[in-house]
């Protein structure tokens, strides 16, 4: 089998990967001849390694200290860099040419382009303002905002003075929010009057006149008018709009609190579907020295690249994505459905504004795929160079639909990682090819295995994908658990001293990886793990199925799968369209994998970052209760899989 895509020669020389490859080889002494042997580098000479990140990608710094690494018996407990002095907002806020450093597009209403000027005033301001009311290091400032310029300044003016930044984006409900900023007691609140979405505007004027009155921590609530409704700070008694938050502060005051390297940054939420989310802290230079990390080297992004990933402020590709202006590239931000006024309208702002990195789910393209959307005629995406898809797994028909109907000279890079480690353990690779299938390779400094049920290491086999060694982005902790009881819990009680990801996934021939789901919903039908993208990845090759939910249901002292469809507008769930469904699954995997049940239902719950939730699922159809419904952005769908009828028979 050929590759789907190999990098020209040209551009294996021209990558960053290739000039840090070199780099390397030369300081060293050493003959690093391909990604593997980089690779290999990276893991036996880990302090060194992270030590040559932070110079070859130009760390700002007051001190990165003598110390690179502070090893200890327990990860857990390995410090990298302790004795550095330093700031994120700093690293993406130093001097550049006055062009622009932001564009952004609110669906097709709004447009609007930020220069280096004006953002670095406007943070200067905002910092001053939360100065003169009190914030201070450690404090928390959130944000219940979409993703717009004013949320990314907010942000970087509370790093600056060494507070803590957590967002939720405004399509979450109340209960939502507060199970979320509730427990990590915010002083500032950034929000905004409401935001656009599928052509339609939606007010959040009372939900947060609702998440004022039940969190007595908050001093001030400062609200952009992205909607132009009028008179936004009566919305409670202590508003303001952002523009007179601002006004008469200086443009030239902004200084940078410096910090140490694991000082707290950011609070993100685990998905909250199995009980309140899980507040997980990054630090300061963890999160930055990851992204540089994983942006110049796995995304060979380069000064002046303009950067792009479809997200919200909910979902840590948000963070991910405004951490490429510590690269001088131009970020891309996009508020709205990437399918409204239709599918065209992310490859327009692609092609207007020239983007380098398109990033996206990969719901997204597979959603694409299904209505046999074309690019290449009307879009011909000339200055992309990456294109990159996380979320869920690619599946192998998605890969084919890229090259042969949106870019065939792409990087087509997989990854994945999650909101616990801010970043990815697999990521793309500029300098080699690209597998049908697979996540293209392991993260430079990360020591990814895959272990068996027994914790033994294995390659070409299906296994939990793990870390064995201590790496910068590992969470600071949790909020609110000093003695680490709930952090050790989530990743270190699978393992002896081993980061368990809770990834189902294979170490492939080439170094990369296959997802195969999660294995906490992993199936075990007469004992035999399948994992539930295997399913996936056939049922959506039906052209009738848009999308699809399967679960093990307990039966008579074993697990049978349950399969649950939602097909297009029209299509009903015949006798025929079932034995499409099997032949597909039973031709392309196993009879194991089969269902004994096919239902279909309306809709499909999921999370308000679009992931589908096959746990909450699985507790409907046992009768068990959903610990936090708040989660999901379409609650009301769990009402589908209550009571059915076909699951109480054989």
């Amino acid at each position: 089998m050929e590759p789907l895509w190999k990098p020209s020669s040209d551009k294996i020389a021209a990558a960053n990967m290739t000039r840090f490859m070199n780099f390397i080889s030369k300081k060293y002494d050493i003959f690093l001849k391909d990604y593997d042997s980089l690779y290999d580098w990276s893991i036996e000479h880990s302090p060194e390694f992270w030590s040559e990140i932070w110079d070859f990608c130009g760390v700002i710094s007051q001190t990165k200290g003598k110390t690179n690494f502070l090893s200890h018996t327990s990860i857990e407990k390995c410090k990298f860099f302790p004795e550095a002095r330093l700031n994120y907002a700093e690293n993406l806020l130093h001097p550049r040419n006055d062009s622009d450093v932001i564009i952004f597009w609110g669906e097709d209403q709004i447009q609007r382009r930020i220069r280096y000027h004006e953002l670095i005033s406007t943070v200067s301001q905002l910092a001053q303002a939360l100065r003169e009311l009190g914030v201070k290091k450690g404090d928390r400032v959130v944000g219940f905002m979409p993703n717009m310029p004013e949320t990314l300044m907010a942000m970087l003016a509370t790093a600056s003075l060494g507070a803590i930044w957590s967002s939720c984006s405004p399509d979450f409900g109340v209960q939502g929010v507060l199970d979320r900023f509730g427990q990590i007691t915010p002083k500032i609140m950034f929000s905004v009057d409401g935001y656009y979405y599928g052509g339609k505007s939606f007010s959040t004027l009372e939900k947060i006149a609702q998440i004022s009155a039940s969190l007595p921590s908050l001093e001030k609530i400062v609200i952009t008018s992205y909607l132009g409704t009028n008179n936004v700070e009566k919305t409670t008694t202590h508003s303001v709009r952002f523009d007179s938050f601002i006004k008469e502060k200086s443009k030239n005051s902004l200084t940078f609190e410096q910090v140490s390297f694991d000082h707290p940054l950011f609070i993100m939420y685990s998905s909250g579907t199995t009980g309140v989310p899980k507040c997980i802290v990054h630090g300061h230079g963890g999160t930055l020295l990851q992204h540089l990390k994983e942006h110049q080297l796995h995304s060979d992004i380069k000064p002046g690249d303009h950067v792009f990933y479809y997200t919200t402020c909910g979902w840590m590709m948000w963070n991910w994505l405004v951490s490429a202006l510590a690269s001088e590239a131009t970020i891309l931000l996009y508020d709205g459905s990437p399918l409204h006024p239709g599918p065209q309208i992310l490859f327009e702002y692609a092609e207007k504004e020239s983007m380098t990195l398109f990033g996206t789910s990969a719901k997204y393209i597979d959603a694409l795929r299904k209505i046999g959307f074309t690019t290449k005629e009307r879009y011909p995406l000339k200055s992309l160079r990456t294109l990159c898809s996380t979320g869920s797994p690619l599946v192998s028909e998605s890969f084919d639909y890229v090259y042969e109907k949106i870019a065939n000279d792409v990087c087509l890079a997989s990854i994945s990682g999650g909101t616990d480690i801010i970043s990815c353990f697999a990521l793309g690779n500029p300098i080699g090819p690209v597998w049908r299938g697979e996540l293209q390779t392991r993260g430079l400094g990360l020591k990814v295995e895959v272990f068996d049920d027994s914790g033994k290491s294995i390659k070409g086999q299906k296994g939990e994908l793990v870390c064995t060694a201590p790496f910068p982005s590992m969470p600071i902790g949790f909020w609110n658990d000093d003695n680490g009881e709930k952090y050790h819990k989530a990743y270190f009680a699978d393992y002896e001293n081993v980061w368990a990801h809770r990834d189902y996934v294979e170490l492939t021939n080439h170094n990369g990886i296959i997802i195969y789901g999660r294995s906490d919903a992993t199936l075990n039908p007469g004992g035999v793990r399948i994992g539930t993208a295997e399913i996936y990845r056939q049922v959506e090759q039906v052209p009738e199925v848009l999308e699809s939910l399967v679960v093990g249901q307990d039966w008579k002292d074993d697990v049978r799968v349950i399969l649950f469809v939602k097909l297009r507008n029209g299509d009903i769930l015949s006798s025929a369209l079932k034995d499409k469904i099997v032949a597909q699954i039973r031709t392309n995997t196993t009879p194991r994998h089969v269902p004994k049940k096919i239902i279909q239902i309306p809709d499909i719950p999921r999370t308000i970052s679009g992931k589908i939730v096959e746990l909450a699922v699985h507790n409907v159809i046992h009768g068990e209760a959903v610990k936090n419904k708040e989660a999901l952005a379409n609650p009301e769908t769990l009402k589908y899989f209550s009571n059915l009828p076909e699951l109480t028979t054989d």
